[in-house]
């Protein structure tokens, strides 16, 4: 092992000095993972008092952390302040989900959704504030809009959002709506807390819920969420049309079908998923 002099003559080790500065980045990585995990996992939108309060480091540190974060799009800083999921993880996570099980579990059920309707179905799974799609089988019709696998929508004004937000407590859910920025997309676009909390309230009675020209002008949309006991995520599936061809009686027509295939693929969630199934 090679000695390197030091001005008063001690003798000091090279290797150890280039350790030092491995085991320095690592925990500078180790503390940016550690604020990453806080922000993507919060059940309440936190602001940078709220997490340097939540992790304990110095406000410096968290905000050279939260900088460095900011700048490579693992999150992104909301209107009110608060620090949200960015749209890189967003994307980084709809890769992994593209492969885990709940797609794959999902996928005969969409397509038989798919064949009944003859519309374009979905299934999305919410991150923050945003859902992000797992999977999408096209309609009969080709029909152009924005959902496509991989890219995200605004969880407040979508049908597959508000559905899986039925999945939230309440009280989340209440605290999620207080910090969005509402952005009307359509002249049908819920801007309100209010608004939205109605909404998800009679998914949760029924089961499912509408997207009627609320963020794309021209796109109904039926979904149903997802639930599964025990599972960290919600997510939810749809059937979405142009409205000229698919009105609000058409998508009532559906709602029941919709929610029935929700259901079934939660049913294999929890059987599939669980520890008993695993053994």
């Amino acid at each position: 092992m090679p000695d390197t002099k030091i001005p008063n003559g001690r003798m000091r080790s090279a290797v150890p000095a280039a350790r030092q500065k491995t085991d320095s980045d690592t925990g500078t990585l180790g503390k940016a993972i550690s604020l990453l995990e806080l922000i993507a996992l919060s059940e309440r939108q936190m602001r940078f008092t709220d997490v340097v309060e939540a992790c304990g480091q110095p406000r410096g540190t968290v905000h050279r952390q939260l900088a460095h974060l900011l700048a490579e799009g693992l999150i992104d800083q909301a209107p009110d302040q608060t620090y949200v999921v960015g749209l890189r993880l967003l994307q980084f996570a709809a890769k992994a989900w593209s492969g885990n099980d709940l797609r794959s579990i999902a996928a005969p059920h969409l397509a038989a959704l798919q064949e009944a309707t003859q519309e374009s179905v979905h299934l999305a799974v919410l991150i923050g504030r945003e859902v992000t799609y797992l999977d999408k089988i096209e309609g009969k019709h080709s029909l152009r809009m924005h959902s496509q696998v991989g890219k995200t929508s605004p969880a407040y004004c979508t049908g597959v959002g508000k559905a899986a937000l039925s999945l939230l407590p309440a009280g989340d859910l209440e605290d999620l709506a207080a910090g969005l920025d509402f952005k009307r997309f359509t002249d049908n676009t819920i801007t309100t807390p209010q608004a939205l909390m109605e909404d998800v309230s009679a998914i949760r009675t029924l089961g499912y819920g509408f997207d009627l020209q609320e963020h794309e002008i021209g796109i109904h949309c039926v979904a149903a969420p997802l639930p599964a006991p025990g599972r960290s995520f919600r997510a939810a599936i749809s059937v979405t049309g142009p409205a000229y061809r698919v009105d609000v009686e058409q998508l009532r027509a559906w709602a029941p079908l919709v929610r029935a295939t929700a259901d079934k693929i939660s049913a294999e969630l929890v059987y599939r998923l669980s520890p008993v199934a695993d053994d």
